[in-house]
């Protein structure tokens, strides 16, 4: 199996300079960065211990970011190394001006690429965080006796039941984990059934986070008498939703204006034109366009700004949930005192939502009609800050429940 995974990972670099011109283009890659996937950096490092923490995207990197924080001030560590697959990540690490953190783009998963990785940055210490799992870089990292962690994991049942086809070459890979720090008990048992010895449940590092306060006075002082909706991690199709919905709550509320942060900001044009059609004023943030009271929707198409947005609304709905994507994470908006909405797929984070179903904080909706009777509801209260700190007290734990295990790696 390890022969036939090897076969596809070289067909996978063949065939990589059309993906990755095909992705640059459509704006998911970073033209002056490209290279780091072959392992071919711009500039030589020095030969110093180092932390290195690996993440896909921009969820999985905002939940260890934290952890990176702590680290920062560990006189002992001399460098720590953040790699990530998207180029929206990047942009993200970006936004912190951390002294010792590197951050560089995840190799190809191939053999020889992986080794070369390893002998370049000689990490001390991987971790893994959510679902990253890579055959050929857990087998040369085992080689090379580095010890792997795998923190906030996760694995999904459908992830499971694909692993399980495999579960010979699956086990030859898990086993290698040294450490798995999964988010719950269903994926404790998962791993445990795919080859991991060493399990301890520490919980989801989403429930932490630090709520950062809204600087931006422009937005404050055009917001300040507006009735806010604000959509966040929006997919294909849920654009539309949301303009219906937008139309349908205007009726009673002139001031409405709802905010739509898409999942991709890539799309920002679609989505521009879908709603354009249906008659709706649209501004978006890149083109620094000056909101209006006409103003209906403001596409919120850059990095790093979702904070400022759930600080300024009470009621936000979570995309990837109208369509069979699986949902996206609620946490960040739910911690920023915001009444959750959501549609039916939401199977990526069953676990999270039933805890917030619990505060009462979030509600499925089904329709048009079902969203807007919650919506006239709710946009005039705030959540309760008693939730919203038991919310806090919950992420703070679970924070440091997961950083005394990777510190033990650390000495």
């Amino acid at each position: 199996m390890f022969l036939l995974y090897e076969v596809l990972a070289i067909i996978f670099i063949l065939f990589s300079p059309i993906i990755f011109f095909i992705r640059l283009i459509t704006g998911k890659e970073d033209v002056n960065r490209i290279l780091e996937k072959y392992c071919i950096y711009s500039k030589n490092y020095k030969n110093v211990k180092t932390i290195w923490f690996h993440g896909a995207s921009v969820g999985e990197i905002l939940s260890i970011i934290p952890i990176i924080k702590i680290l920062e001030k560990n006189k002992k560590i001399k460098r720590i190394l953040l790699t990530s697959t998207t180029k929206s990540s990047a942009l993200i690490y970006n936004k912190y001006k951390f002294k010792k953190t590197i951050h560089a783009y995840y190799p190809i998963d191939e053999n020889n690429l992986t080794k070369r990785f390893i002998n370049y940055w000689k990490p001390h210490l991987a971790i893994f965080i959510d679902s990253e799992i890579w055959p050929n870089m857990f087998i040369n990292l085992n080689k090379k006796k580095i010890p792997i962690l795998l923190v906030n994991g996760r694995i999904t049942s459908k992830s499971f039941y694909r692993w399980m086809k495999f579960i010979k070459f699956a086990k030859q890979i898990f086993s290698k984990i040294t450490l798995a720090l999964p988010q719950n008990k269903e994926t404790a048992i998962y791993l445990k059934k795919l080859g991991v010895k060493n399990i301890k449940i520490s919980g989801n590092l989403k429930y932490f986070g630090e709520i950062e306060n809204n600087t931006d006075q422009k937005l404050i002082k055009f917001f300040k008498n507006k009735n806010i909706f604000c959509c966040v991690s929006t997919h294909n199709n849920e654009e539309k939703f949301i303009g219906q919905i937008h139309k349908e709550i205007k009726k009673v509320y002139k001031s409405l204006i709802t905010v739509i942060i898409p999942r991709h900001i890539n799309r920002t044009n679609y989505i521009l034109n879908e709603l354009e059609g249906n008659n709706l004023k649209v501004v978006t943030r890149s083109s620094g366009e000056k909101l209006h009271h006409k103003t209906d929707i403001y596409i919120v198409d850059t990095y790093g700004e979702t904070q400022k947005f759930y600080k300024l609304s009470n009621i936000c709905f979570v995309g990837g949930s109208l369509v069979p994507h699986g949902g996206q994470n609620p946490l960040e908006p739910a911690r920023n005192n915001n009444f959750i909405l959501h549609g039916q797929y939401i199977d990526n984070f069953t676990e999270v939502y039933s805890m917030l179903s619990k505060l009462k904080i979030t509600k499925k909706v089904k329709n048009v009609d079902d969203m807007k009777k919650i919506i006239l509801n709710k946009i005039k209260h705030k959540q309760s800050k008693n939730v919203i700190s038991k919310l806090n007290l919950l992420g703070k734990n679970i924070l440091k429940r997961n950083f005394n295990e990777i510190n033990k790696y650390l000495k």
